[in-house]
């Protein structure tokens, strides 16, 4: 009896249904003719009552549904999480499926409805869009099932509590090593880049034919051979390429749920595999107060494993970033010259001129892109007209840290030292054409 009570629901329609024979029974008292009525009514709704109860319990697994979860899911990104449901009663039912998601998503309105007909299987997909990473819980899957009388539901609860791992974003791995090998970056804004130079190393000599450069020929080969050779060349390859991570307090700052760490670590994981997609060797590290997190650049089959296990388990430690210890890593640990891609965040041109001493340091020896972000709200409060003194002074204000962005960028420029000022959405697109154009021009 105290599970048949524990799974026993009623509906809106038997509230209604009781409230209406209620407030008929009350309305009998002064009209005497109503009492028969309200009683015929009343036995009607109770054999009703009855008859819903013995439909929905007299199979006892009427109903058989399970959860279908991904092996991990992406981070920022929407995942797609499926229900399926089979209908074993002999008439159609009315479902209401409520999946206990992890805390993390803090949802209390989730709901599916549907109606299954006799023996039929449904598959339900909703999408998910988690901005942490690390381990979600998810809870029973329950089911409640009404027959075509819909005065009461029965509760079907399966045990489907699952442990799931939120990765940093492959997702956005797989879009864009597609669209890199395809042509297709336009659409995201990436921009052809025009290869300037030979950014080329020696290959091997062969016999000339039509269409061979002739600034390619070997002369000496020529004379020897008696008819024309030219050099063959290839791309540079094995070229390391490192992500750092500035993992201080600067990169906690949230845009769209997402903190702009792990935009970084979004960015770093697509850079990675696409640099040993172009046979580069690919590695990173974070640095705050210390250098950790270190995977060192190589091109191997479990490189882009190595780097996406690592990211996994990166946090902020809200300290201040030490770039002098950044520097005199960099110099005792990379030896050969290296483009290393520096994700972090100056707010202020004082902030810059405090570290900028160590970023010339580390350009001499390296290709060096700093590269840091927008605040996209201050850029919206400058577009917008002021209505009053306060908002005027907001505006000034906000205008005010947008050119200091701007300054900051031309600073690291007239020092020779790259940059990618970005909006933090637009950052994985705009990393990957900063490596495309390095590459195309040979600067490293």
């Amino acid at each position: 009896m105290k599970k048949f009570l524990k799974n026993l629901f009623f509906e809106k329609r038997f509230f209604q249904v009781a409230a209406f024979l209620v407030a008929l029974f009350s309305v009998s008292y002064i009209y005497d003719d109503l009492l028969g009525v309200a009683k015929i009514l009343f036995y009607l709704f109770l054999i009703a009552f009855i008859t819903d109860v013995i439909l929905l319990y007299r199979t006892i697994k009427g109903i058989n549904s399970a959860r279908v979860l991904p092996d991990k899911l992406s981070n920022g990104d929407d995942n797609p999480i499926k229900i399926q449901v089979t209908n074993r009663y002999i008439f159609t039912i009315s479902l209401k499926v409520i999946d206990e998601l992890p805390v993390q998503f803090q949802r209390r309105d989730f709901l599916i409805t549907s109606k299954l007909k006799p023996g039929e299987q449904k598959e339900f997909t909703y999408f998910i869009r988690p901005t942490e990473r690390g381990e979600y819980q998810f809870g029973d899957l329950n089911v409640f099932a009404c027959s075509p009388l819909k005065l009461i539901s029965k509760r079907y609860t399966f045990s489907s509590k699952e442990d799931v791992a939120v990765y940093p974003s492959f997702l956005q791995l797989k879009k864009y090593e597609l669209l890199a090998f395809t042509n297709r970056l336009h659409e995201y804004g990436l921009k052809k880049i025009r290869r300037i130079g030979h950014t080329m190393e020696f290959e091997q000599i062969k016999d000339y034919i039509q269409g061979d450069d002739i600034r390619n020929i070997n002369w000496k080969a020529t004379a020897k051979k008696g008819y024309l050779m030219v050099n063959q060349f290839q791309d540079e390859k094995s070229q390391p390429v490192y992500s750092v991570i500035d993992k201080g307090r600067v990169m906690k700052m949230p845009f769209e749920q997402l903190s702009l760490l792990d935009y970084a670590i979004n960015a770093t994981l697509v850079i990675s595999n696409i640099a040993l997609k172009k046979y580069d060797k690919a590695g990173m590290f974070s640095f705050s107060n210390k250098i950790e997190n270190r995977v060192i650049a190589k091109r191997r089959n479990s490189q882009m494993n190595l780097i996406l296990e690592t990211l996994y388990n990166l946090k902020t430690n809200f300290v201040e970033s030490d770039f002098s210890r950044l520097y005199i890593d960099i110099k005792r640990n990379i030896t050969h010259r290296s483009l290393l891609l520096l994700y972090t965040n100056f707010e202020t041109l004082d902030a810059l001129h405090r570290q900028l001493p160590y970023l010339q340091a580390i350009s001499k020896n390296h290709l060096l892109v700093v590269i840091f972000f927008e605040n996209t709200e201050l850029k919206q409060l400058t577009n917008m007209e002021a209505q009053n003194t306060h908002q005027i002074f907001e505006k000034t204000i906000a205008e005010k840290f947008v050119y200091e962005k701007k300054l900051i960028v031309n600073e690291l420029n007239k020092h020779g030292i790259q940059t990618i000022l970005t909006a933090p959405q637009n950052l994985t697109v705009n990393t990957i054409n900063k490596y495309l154009e390095i590459k195309a021009r040979g600067l490293l």
